[in-house]
């Protein structure tokens, strides 16, 4: 398994008490220090081109964050983009080194050199969509890796998952007018952003399971198994990637849901049947949100231990 990440993604500073900080990701790479993670083959993310971007958003929102950033360096200032969106002088080089991680990602599980990989980077990306960031995202790292397994190796059906606590609407938004996508969600219902009701299905290829507070493992596994992962397997993906959003553990601060690491560690085993089943393995996942460092630091590599070889 390659681990991708990158120092610029912990420079990021959307400002103090901000939930979405340094010290997130910080939490992952010192558990995954771990003798047991000692075989992770660890990479460092390279930049996404604005091509790459622009595969998944449109060329002028491209342009416009980019001309922000430009904004931001000259002042030494941050601007919000975004109620809770904040572009900081670090934010871009995180930002593209976060879209980059799972695009090399993408090209080493398709070109043979692993069968599973884990983007370690922040800011996160589920909640932006083609024209706009939310919800702490500037580029959607997920939807810009599938749009590039898309068209740079001419893939017909690759699937997202995405277990983060709240809705990915910006990659739904994205996956939604592509047919060669599949977008499945868990998250919960009412919480920000609002979207991802059942009755939401795109093209026939979006299937949202919200989950009210409260929910524990039991409810959690059962609409995976019962609902969602035969949708998947019915699917037959060539590429799985994963929105892995660790927020609805019971710690987490900004959400009311009840899981603990033993869940993460199921679906991860889950998922990774059906990625061995489908599509040679090839399994992707990018750190979405979490917000308890006790949570994350004990998460994900429930998670990913389950996805070793």
């Amino acid at each position: 398994m390659r681990l991708y990440t990158h120092d610029a993604c912990l420079a990021h500073q959307p400002g103090a008490g901000h939930p979405e900080s340094p010290a997130r990701l910080a939490s992952v790479l010192h558990a995954l220090d771990h003798d047991h993670f000692a075989a992770l083959d660890r990479c460092e993310a390279p930049r996404a081109t604005r091509a790459m971007l622009e595969r998944a958003h449109d060329a002028d929102y491209v342009a416009r964050i980019f001309a922000l950033a430009e904004e931001c360096a000259r002042n030494g200032a941050s601007l919000h983009v975004d109620a809770d969106t904040v572009l900081a002088p670090a934010t871009l080089e995180a930002a593209l080194r976060a879209a980059g991680a799972v695009v090399a990602a993408v090209d080493a599980v398709l070109d043979g050199a692993c069968r599973r990989a884990f983007c370690a980077v922040r800011p996160p990306g589920h909640h932006a969509t083609a024209t706009q960031a939310m919800g702490f995202c500037i580029f959607n790292s997920v939807a810009i890796g599938a749009a590039h397994a898309l068209a740079a190796h001419g893939l017909k059906r690759v699937a997202i998952i995405d277990f983060d606590v709240h809705h990915g609407n910006g990659t739904q938004d994205i996956a939604a007018r592509e047919p060669r996508l599949l977008y499945l969600s868990t998250h919960q219902s009412p919480l920000y952003p609002g979207t991802g009701a059942a009755s939401e299905h795109g093209r026939g290829n979006v299937f949202n399971a919200p989950l009210p507070p409260g929910t524990g493992s039991e409810e959690f596994r059962a609409t995976w198994h019962e609902l969602l992962l035969p949708r998947l397997a019915a699917f037959r993906p060539q590429l799985l990637l994963v929105s892995a959003g660790f927020d609805a553990h019971r710690l987490d601060p900004l959400a009311d849901m009840n899981l603990g690491s033993e869940d993460f560690a199921w679906l991860g085993a889950e998922l990774t049947t059906l990625a061995d089943a489908h599509a040679s393995g090839r399994l992707v996942s990018a750190l979405e949100g979490g917000y308890s460092l006790s949570a994350l630091a004990a998460a994900v590599p429930a998670y990913l231990a389950a996805q070793l070889d």
